[in-house]
């Protein structure tokens, strides 16, 4: 491992927990995106995860929720069908909560790391400077 290794694992981190808090936060935004039983759901975003051969971690894609999602009877609402029935997204507004203090940690363990791997290097260039 170089010495410069520990600064590309972080920033990869760092992007990964991005697309996460982008992923949680799209999702959170629509949690309660109605529509007509007669088209899908909002489809939630997962990221997923995979680890890099050199070390760290990339997106290796985004998979959706299903596009069924559930349906609720809500006669009053504008979109209800003839039975009464709207269709909502298939999410637990909790565990987006839980994901998102996840993300929010890693990301900021991350910026820790990259931070100290950058004052670490900083005085061992000033070292080798005297």
């Amino acid at each position: 491992m170089g010495a410069f290794d520990l600064l590309g694992i972080a920033g990869s981190s760092l992007g990964f927990h991005q697309t996460w808090l982008d992923s949680l936060a799209h999702n959170i935004a629509n949690v309660n995106t109605v529509r007509g039983t007669d088209q899908e759901a909002f489809r939630a975003q997962m990221v997923v995860a995979r680890a890099r051969s050199g070390g760290g971690v990339e997106v290796a894609g985004i998979a959706t929720s299903d596009p069924a999602g559930r349906v609720v009877h809500q006669p009053d609402h504008p979109l209800a069908d003839a039975d009464g029935n709207v269709r909502l997204p298939e999410l637990d507004m909790a565990s987006q909560m839980s994901q998102l203090v996840m993300a929010q940690r890693g990301f900021q363990a991350s910026v820790g790391v990259t931070k100290n791997a950058q004052d670490t290097y900083a005085s061992a260039l000033q070292i080798g400077r005297q």
